[in-house]
């Protein structure tokens, strides 16, 4: 453990509770992708399957539980519970585009072949891309609240700190995850275009991030 991971685990945590709090307290989802929450669900299911066969530390199981249970619970929301403010119109972003070729990928790149090695494989790939349906929403409907905004930030900078872990790692341990490495690096050069409009409008104080409207 070193301080970029840490550091990476708290904004991801963070981001987590940021998106939950929203949708709890003005008892609705709207703007939020429906979507991304549900393949961020399956990324945390196929990532954690050894929480009940593997014990690594009393830290790494309650992170793990803890994702989990955000995870559904925020999913939970969405579909059930606030589920008159979800806008399924302009969640339209096609899933299967992602989920095929990620499936497709985890079988023919992978550290071994074994059903839980390829689970993980999984959800690493998925990861990279599952926050494309709400950057995608974000285009179509054309702006995003800025406490939407603040959690995609907190993803985006989780997603940076890990990249400065994986180059602290390769430097002081010699250990380099090719496969979470290039994951990494695709899932940060989509946040890119955001972190830019995040400090250019949102930290300036306006309540909205508006994006031009797509033609």
């Amino acid at each position: 453990m070193n301080i970029f991971r840490l550091s990476g685990d708290l904004c991801h945590l963070v981001a987590i509770i940021i998106l939950f709090l929203k949708i709890w307290r003005s008892k609705s989802c709207a703007g939020i992708s429906g979507k991304s929450q549900l393949l961020f669900a399956l990324v945390f299911t196929t990532r954690y399957l050894d929480l009940f066969i593997a014990f690594i530390s009393i830290y790494n199981t309650v992170m793990k539980v803890v994702y989990l249970v955000l995870a559904y619970a925020t999913v939970s929301l969405i579909y059930s519970r606030f589920r008159n403010s979800y806008d399924s119109e302009s969640d339209s972003f096609r899933v299967e585009f992602l989920l095929v070729p990620v499936a497709g990928l985890s079988f023919l790149e992978n550290y071994a072949f074994t059903p839980l090695e390829i689970m993980w494989t999984f959800s690493i790939y998925l990861e990279s891309v599952a926050i494309l349906p709400q950057l995608f929403m974000i285009t179509k409907t054309g702006e995003a609240e800025s406490i939407t905004t603040h959690y995609l930030f907190f993803l985006g900078l989780y997603r940076s700190l890990y990249l400065a872990n994986w180059v602290w790692r390769y430097h002081v341990e010699g250990f380099f995850d090719q496969i979470a490495v290039v994951s990494g690096v695709v899932q940060t050069i989509f946040y890119c275009d955001f972190f830019y409009l995040y400090f250019t409008r949102v930290l300036r104080g306006s309540g909205k991030m508006t994006l031009p409207m797509p033609v």
